[in-house]
């Protein structure tokens, strides 16, 4: 083996061990794997508000995808539409990358 040939298997190999890395994040799939969805629903409110409703006071506010992972990490209390509190579920991923794919994914609906 030569060394161009080792060279090559290395880059390429590790490419192969970084390739999650790379993989594209499902934003939709993470939201409904953390029950997003059983509180938020694309378009009509339920037990919280809908996800036009929160993209449309985010555009309002000008506030971006950082801010919507702070509401998504901090698990501070929301008061909801019938006037009671509780803690908002925390996303199950310290994954920035992840974490930022599912704010961009809501903000745009």
């Amino acid at each position: 083996m030569n060394i161009r040939t080792l060279i090559v298997s290395a880059a390429i190999g590790g490419l192969c061990l970084s390739a999650p890395a790379f993989a594209q994040v499902d934003a939709e799939e993470i939201f409904k794997e953390n029950d997003c969805h059983k509180c938020h629903h694309p378009t009509k409110a339920k037990k919280g508000p809908s996800l036009a409703k929160i993209a449309a006071k985010y555009k309002e506010k000008k506030l971006d995808e950082k801010e919507a992972i702070k509401h998504m990490t901090a698990g501070k209390k929301v008061e909801l539409d019938d006037g009671t509190k509780e803690d908002h579920k925390i996303i199950d991923t310290k994954d920035v990358a992840v974490q930022t794919a599912v704010a961009k994914w809501m903000l745009n609906r």
